[in-house]
């Protein structure tokens, strides 16, 4: 931790100290601004009310938080964080309505509302889904609103895209795991790649940074390219490693792992994984090279997609490691002021 460092290093030298104090004091400004960031999102996450109706669903705002402090990391882009925070959220909820409760028939009924973005598609879902469907259609507008007022573009019919995209791909999985056929391991990590929600995040992050926005660049970004499918690839197979035991969650959303080792009945399950961890090691590589290119993006958005998948290990760690105990702490720690503000 930041802290941590700063109070056990030497500081007999007069200059270092001074510089010392200053990283104190520069430490201790982001942390109030993380603070009242945090404190905004709880006040908006109780009052959207999902977690009362959605029992089923994950309720960890702060968690949710933390991938945005994480990815743009300058303390001049609050506002975008808090606003990125919210599809984060709803990738997550809606992963839990496709996992853990919604009928395949519901499903298809939700992924129709979406495609056709009307909430009238939508009368004959549960409460808790029409809820949800609402709140994701709210959000998108709202979000939308306020990038064009600021930067000039309205992005919504790109939003909208994104969330088609990745209802598609969840309903995709749900009626693999309904029929009891599992798909070969390259057609599941073809979808798992959009069904991890990254595109959706990144491409809200991409307006809310509002930097270079044009045609060319809305079209590459719609069109899922190469920075956000490495990304996001990384995160599908990183996820699919420990199938969601971090969440403990008894949902039927299936692993790469899982397809893999259908596909190759003569492979151990420890080779299975270091199988995974190669496809890991290379959409890495990949990912950095696509980060060194030239690109049409800006370089800040370039650098938020690579943090997103700094992140991931961190945030996926399916073991005790001091990596995820740091996280703790630091969750911890920032949310000292409020009270009763789910953490993991």
């Amino acid at each position: 931790m930041v802290k941590n460092f700063l109070n056990n290093i030497d500081i007999r030298n007069e200059n270092i100290k001074v510089f010392s104090e200053l990283a104190k004091i520069d430490c201790e400004i982001v942390r109030s601004i993380h603070q009242k960031e945090i404190l905004q999102i709880s006040n908006w996450w109780k009052d959207l009310g999902l977690a009362k109706e959605l029992k089923f669903a994950r309720d960890q705002p702060l968690k949710w938080h933390m991938w945005s402090m994480s990815v743009l990391i300058d303390p001049n882009l609050s506002e975008q964080r808090v606003e990125l925070t919210k599809p984060i959220s709803l990738v997550y909820i809606i992963d839990d309505i496709f996992d853990l409760y919604g009928t395949l028939n519901d499903l298809s009924i939700f992924t129709e509302a979406v495609n056709e973005w009307d909430l009238t598609a939508a009368n004959q879902l549960p409460q808790s889904m029409k809820i949800s469907l609402k709140a994701l259609f709210d959000i998108t507008e709202s979000i939308s609103t306020k990038i064009s007022e600021k930067h000039g573009w309205n992005p919504i019919e790109s939003l909208q895209k994104s969330w088609k995209k990745l209802c598609n791909a969840f309903l995709e999985e749900a009626k693999w795991f309904a029929s009891g056929k599992m798909p070969k391991p390259e057609e599941y990590l073809r979808n798992g790649i959009v069904s991890s929600g990254v595109h959706v995040v990144l491409v809200h992050m991409f307006f809310l940074l509002g930097q270079g926005i044009n045609k060319e660049t809305v079209d590459f970004v719609d069109g899922f390219p190469p920075v956000i499918s490495f990304t996001a690839t990384i995160l599908r197979l990183w996820d699919d490693l420990g199938t969601a035991k971090d969440e403990n969650q008894d949902g039927h959303d299936g692993s790469y792992l899982e397809c893999y080792i259908r596909e190759h009945s003569n492979v151990t399950v420890a080779r299975a994984r270091e199988h995974v961890s190669h496809l890991i090691c290379d959409a890495w590589k990949k990912l950095n090279r696509e980060c060194l290119s030239r690109s049409p993006f800006s370089s800040s958005f370039t650098k938020a997609c690579l943090n997103v998948a700094r992140m991931i290990p961190l945030m996926y760690s399916y073991d005790d490691s001091p990596s995820l105990a740091s996280l703790k702490e630091h969750m911890r720690s920032l949310a000292a002021h409020l009270e009763s503000t789910p953490f993991l």
